[in-house]
């Protein structure tokens, strides 16, 4: 697993809901083969048609699932974070991604072995289901990303960008700053950087954002969510409705007085419990 740090860092300040959701049986049972890793900005963790060695479970970092065209630029399907996993056409019986995995947040993540994550995945009819229900949302957030890339404005699409890296971005205390650029946000939507800039001047002049060097500050999310296409409430609905148990709920049904151990040799649960 190439340019991936392992770094002792305690568990409970780094959560996927995925792996939280998973019965704490299945968790533990998970627990040794997972690797904490710090992952950074830029990273390519996956090329398209290399065959997938690993899967990440992002609890702080953002994943980008480009694709990429024959002239150079590339557009991304799909980001992820801490409510999903990279790395699934491995569990649908493809053996490369279709498209590439980089890193667009640094921060850090699971990491397990792709054959042991499928095996698994085959032997849990827990995982099993939670993985499907992921697939199937996952599916739903690319096609609606497709659609909306075609049909609406750069405006309307801004402002789903805009909501979902803060949705992702939320750890604690409501993140309203986003280190990006109109740049980088113009490729991910593979629009101009003019049509962002454009965009972006107009939601500033209404002061739902202020815009500085490298950063983006939302100053009023209630008015961009009215400003954005129906495409923003469509995907996120449809993770809320397929996969119901976030991390933080149930980690109320599996508390213990055991906690979670993390060295360079990977994730330890304790006997009894795991606590995210």
């Amino acid at each position: 697993m190439s340019n991936v740090s392992r770094l002792n860092v305690p568990a409970e300040l780094h959560h996927n809901h995925l792996l939280g959701a998973l019965p704490p049986t299945e968790l533990r049972r998970l627990a040794p083969h997972l690797r904490l890793v710090h992952l950074q900005a830029g990273q390519l963790l996956s090329d398209a048609g290399e065959p997938i060695k690993a899967l990440y479970f992002p609890t702080t970092a953002v994943l980008s699932l480009r694709c990429l065209m024959e002239d150079g630029a590339s557009v991304e399907v799909s980001a992820i974070s801490r409510e999903g996993v990279a790395g699934v056409p491995v569990l649908t019986g493809g053996h490369a991604m279709p498209s590439r995995i980089e890193v667009s947040t640094q921060g850090y993540g699971y990491a397990v072995d792709a054959h042991h994550f499928k095996s698994e995945f085959a032997r849990s009819d827990a995982i099993n289901s939670l993985m499907l229900l992921y697939i199937q949302a996952l599916m739903t957030q690319i096609a609606q990303s497709a659609l909306c890339n075609r049909r609406h404005s750069v405006d309307e699409q801004l402002c789903r960008w805009l909501l979902s890296a803060q949705d992702r971005m939320q750890a604690g205390a409501e993140v309203t700053e986003l280190v990006t650029t109109q740049q980088m946000i113009a490729d991910r939507l593979g629009v101009r950087r003019e049509g962002v800039t454009e965009a972006a001047g107009k939601l500033e002049s209404a002061g739902l954002i202020l815009r500085h060097r490298g950063r983006i500050t939302i100053t009023d999310r209630d008015g961009l969510e009215d400003r954005t296409c129906e495409c923003y409430s469509i995907i996120k609905g449809e993770f809320q409705r397929l996969l119901p148990a976030r991390a933080e709920e149930k980690s109320t049904r599996i508390r213990d007085t055991g906690r979670a151990v993390i060295s360079s040799k990977g994730l330890h649960a304790p006997a009894r419990a795991l606590t995210w």
